[in-house]
């Protein structure tokens, strides 16, 4: 009996702490620097919060070790909706995947709150590569084994894990160029310093609109209207090719379903606003906006996948 009337002390606290949620602003925990998708996404999405909760959405960047640090931060925050992480797919999957001593686990450390954005990537290639799809650069690294290279935003990163996995599903070689960031990567593309790379869409669009670099497949299951010359993944033969790199929300695992019900609510409608959702578009970001057990199945899915593809590649981190 004792135990039955603490449970339900419990049930009627969580629910008084629910009705009552928010009551000071929320802290919006991003784990990058400013100016970058995490950022633009997170602080978007907290714009929102004082018209929609009442309450101020608070933005603090908590950059460092691919953004583990600011993971780690919001997992062991209290679980009371006040603290939340806004991240990428590299904070809620690839880390997982890529780090043994990771001191945290997206799926078990965090309550889902919504897939916010996505955005496929894209193959690009120097301008002068003999290659004119993706057949033809298969073929091409096929016939000269190891000796064509490509580069990304850092290993680990999805353009890098993207390229890993076309290697993989084509049974093909290429030497992977890391760099610190994705903007000189795409820069030795242009200047035929290196031969391909997977980048952001919304980061190369006008590069390659301007004939500064090529684009031989987008990393979706159809064409995206701002390439829409550019075959997909599907139509191009490599259906497992279908890649997003993805921005999403998550709180603390323990906070009450109520206080992630809010949460959601008040994200839904921020990132569907027309002037957020319209930027969104600007910049090459699709708005999800999807419920929390979407995400977490997703995130869940993505860990798995990611996994695997780094074990199978023996991709250590630098």
């Amino acid at each position: 009996m004792t135990r039955f009337i603490a449970f339900a002390l419990a049930l009627v606290a969580s629910g008084a702490a629910a009705q009552s949620f928010p009551s000071k602003p929320i802290r919006v925990i991003i784990p990058f620097v400013a100016g970058g998708s995490s950022d633009i996404v997170g602080r978007a999405i907290a714009s929102k919060f004082q018209e929609l909760l009442g309450q101020a959405g608070v933005v603090e960047n908590r950059p460092g070790a691919n953004g583990a640090i600011a993971a780690e931060f919001v997992a062991k925050a209290d679980p009371d909706g006040y603290t939340i992480l806004v991240g990428s797919i590299g904070v809620f999957s690839i880390n997982a995947a890529l780090f043994k001593d990771l001191r945290y686990h997206p799926v078990r450390d965090f309550a889902p709150i919504t897939l916010a954005v996505t955005t496929p990537n894209v193959l690009i290639t120097k301008p002068t590569l003999a290659a004119a799809s993706l057949k033809e650069l298969v073929d091409h690294m096929k016939k000269n084994p190891g000796k064509l290279s490509y580069c990304s935003s850092g290993t680990g990163s999805s353009d890098h894990l993207t390229a890993e996995l076309l290697k993989q599903a084509s049974g093909t070689d290429a030497v992977h160029v890391p760099y610190k960031g994705g903007a000189a990567c795409q820069t030795d593309i242009m200047g035929n310093q290196v031969d391909f790379s997977f980048q952001n869409l919304g980061a190369v669009t006008n590069y390659i609109k301007g004939k500064r670099m090529k684009a031989l497949v987008v990393t979706a299951k159809a064409r995206h209207p701002q390439l829409p010359d550019v075959p997909s993944a599907g139509e191009a033969g490599f259906a497992d090719l279908v890649v997003t790199s993805w921005q999403a929300a998550a709180a603390p695992a323990k906070t009450p379903k109520d206080v992630v019900t809010r949460l959601h609510g008040a994200m839904v409608k921020a990132l569907r606003s027309p002037d957020i959702a319209e930027r969104m578009n600007q910049i090459g970001f699709d708005v999800v906006a999807s419920s929390p057990e979407e995400f977490g199945a997703f995130m869940k899915a993505e860990v798995e996948r990611w996994t695997r593809v780094v074990a199978k590649g023996n991709i250590k981190p630098e």
